[in-house]
C-alpha cells in the first residue's frame, strides 16, 4: 500500500466512514470515539507531510544532499573559475543551486549573502 491509500484510509475512518464500503460506521464504533477520532487526524496529519516529503525527495536531482568529494570540489571551484553560471553547475553536478552557492562558499569563491 502506498502512503497516499493509507492517508486516504486514515482519513476515511476519521470522518466515521467506513473504507471498504463506504457506508457511515455505527455510532458505538470504536472509531466514533473522541479519542480515537483524535488520533486519526493525527496520523493523517503525519502521513501527509511524509506524502508530500517523498514528493519533494523524488523532485531533487540525483546527488542532493550526498556528500562532496575532492575530485568534485576541483571541478566545481574550476568551472565557477571559469565562468560557469549557478544553474549551469547545478545541472552538472546534479545538485540544487543551493547546495552549489553553499559550496562555493565553502571553498571560498563566494561570499555569503
Amino acid at each position: 500500500m502506498e502512503l497516499s491509500q493509507a492517508k486516504d484510509v486514515i482519513y476515511t475512518l476519521s470522518q466515521g466512514i467506513d473504507p471498504a464500503s463506504g457506508e457511515v460506521l455505527a455510532d458505538n464504533s470504536c472509531f466514533n470515539q473522541p479519542v480515537i477520532i483524535r488520533a486519526l487526524f493525527m496520523a493523517h496529519e503525519a502521513l501527509d507531510r511524509s506524502v508530500k516529503y517523498e514528493q519533494r525527495k523524488s523532485s531533487l536531482p540525483p546527488n542532493a544532499g550526498k556528500p562532496w568529494p575532492n575530485e568534485e570540489d576541483e571541478q566545481l571551484a574550476g568551472a565557477f573559475d571559469s565562468g560557469s553560471s549557478i544553474s549551469q553547475l547545478a545541472k552538472t553536478h546534479q545538485r540544487t543551486p543551493g547546495s552549489i552557492k553553499a559550496r562555493l562558499e565553502k571553498l571560498g569563491k563566494i561570499s555569503g549573502a
